[in-house]
């Protein structure tokens, strides 16, 4: 048994129940990456301390400095390679996930752990454990006490459709340390409002992520959204529904196929993964440092109030400008599972600003990083994904819509491989009508993607994944930003 991939999946299993059990440990795409991180990362410095110095073509260098030789220099299939890599993901999920300690319980038990040496690898797994999460012990949270929006124009509001939703981790980005990046990536601005770019885009979301049934307001010449568009929408959502989780397990699930494809050994899995989560663990804070930064309005807003003469700061016009629609509304992120005999759950615009978009960061961070790690270099299609077909969990035979109807199952492939994958991801979003296009990238003048211009968070996320790799995963320096929120 390879014990990466399967604490892997129990961790994977952690976030789903996370957002099913209304406990509300680790939930929300910025929580959720932290603790996949620290997770994989005590995993894996277990691991490779137990390895010790093994003759692998795989770099198993710790991450954590300091940690004491256990000099047992085991091989990757030992009983206490898997005792130490089950110590330290059972002590941190337990950690973190308090409220589902019976069910890692349950799993350390069916582990199948035997041979010798057992009690020094598992004693090691806990020490790795312990210092990790004494490291990161002053985390901030998601909370948004003494936060207030501004009601400057342009500036992100609450979802007039779910106006207490609150704000999601305002101060996150810019009062976390860093875990394994050398410096804080950061974008240039986004096209200013009323800007040609910035038109496009809002015609662009403005047709192509309207709620169905206000299709009909659509004006004559803006393309409305195709079945395959709102398909590929609600395929990449994990908008922290029930049952679904995070964005962050959803990269996890696409990357445990190309593993299992590739024939990966424990040393590669252990290596991949807590690169892999290490570098959404940091999408998660320089994302959300850009967001709160930038502050920009999510369509909802930036539609419903683009003339001059709506909002807070309305000043007197006679008519609208033909950008602006007052009733306008998104399909929206997909409130999955969320339908119940007495009530129904409407979709929703995230509770944080629009640029840069979280899914764009994450998902070209972990899959990025996945094309590094086998030597894919550069922008374009791989065939890491050959042969290969994707059931989302969104689109799986089981899960339900807000209205409460059962979604068919559908396997999707991606010929270009996992950069299809990050910009299918990263579109996805407009198709929601929650973001503008260039919230995951800026388009050419024909329409495509532009991942040179430092623009979105598709750059931020291959800017994360190169700098992580080329690093090669050590502890990152970099400290709390000082720019405030």
């Amino acid at each position: 048994m390879d014990p990466i991939l399967y604490w892997n999946e129990v961790a994977l299993e952690a976030n789903r129940v996370s957002h099913s059990n209304g406990k509300d440990e680790q939930t929300g795409p910025t929580l959720s990456s932290r603790a996949l991180a620290i997770v994989h990362l005590a995993m894996y410095d277990a691991y490779a301390g137990v390895r010790g110095n093994p003759n692998s073509p795989v770099n198993l260098s710790p991450y954590l400095p300091g940690l004491p030789d256990p000099q047992l220099n085991a091989a990757p299939e030992a009983g206490v390679t898997a005792a130490a890599v089950a110590a330290a993901a059972h002590a941190t999920l337990s950690h973190l996930f308090p409220s589902q300690k019976a069910f890692f319980d349950q799993k350390h038990a069916a582990a199948g752990l035997e041979g010798s040496d057992l009690q020094a690898g598992h004693a090691f797994g806990l020490l790795v454990a312990q210092k990790l999460l004494e490291k990161r012990q002053d985390d901030p949270d998601a909370s948004d006490n003494g936060y207030g929006a501004s009601m400057a124009r342009g500036a992100h509001r609450a979802d007039p459709d779910n106006p207490n939703q609150g704000f999601h981790a305002p101060f996150y980005g810019a009062k976390s340390y860093c875990f394994a990046v050398t410096q804080r990536h950061a974008l240039d601005e986004p096209p200013a409002i009323g800007s040609p770019d910035y038109v496009q885009a809002l015609r662009q979301v403005r047709g192509k992520g309207i709620a169905p049934e206000l299709s009909g307001t659509l004006p004559a010449d803006l393309d409305a959204r195709t079945p395959e568009e709102t398909v590929i929408g609600i395929y990449w959502g994990y908008d922290g529904a029930k049952e679904l989780g995070t964005p962050p397990r959803l990269y996890n699930q696409i990357v445990r196929k190309v593993a299992e494809k590739q024939g990966n050994s424990i040393d590669q899995n252990a290596r991949l993964f807590a690169l892999v989560n290490v570098a959404m663990g940091d999408a998660g804070i320089l994302a959300w440092e850009q967001k709160y930064r930038y502050d920009l309005w999510r369509p909802v807003v930036g539609i419903r109030e683009d003339d001059p003469s709506m909002g807070p700061t309305a000043t007197g016009n006679n008519g609208l400008s033909e950008n602006c629609d007052p009733g306008w509304l998104p399909l929206g992120a997909p409130k999955s599972n969320s339908k119940t005999a007495d009530k129904m759950e409407k979709n929703f615009t995230p509770g944080f600003p629009a640029y840069p978009s979280g899914h764009a960061t994450f998902g070209a961070a972990a899959l990025y990083m996945t094309r590094l790690f086998y030597q894919v270099m550069g922008h374009g299609r791989d065939d890491l994904f050959n042969g290969l077909a994707f059931v989302s969990d969104e689109l799986n035979g089981v899960t339900q819509d807000n209205q409460g109807t059962v979604r068919p199952k559908h396997a999707r492939s991606f010929p270009d491989g996992l950069w299809q994958m990050i910009l299918e991801n990263g579109l996805s979003r407009v198709f929601l009508g929650v973001h503008w296009v260039f919230d995951a990238y800026m388009p050419d003048g024909a329409g495509n993607p532009n991942i040179q211009q430092n623009v979105g968070g598709i750059p931020l996320g291959i800017a994360i994944a190169t700098d992580i790799y080329n690093n090669g995963l050590n502890l990152s320096t970099v400290g709390p930003s000082h720019s405030s929120c």
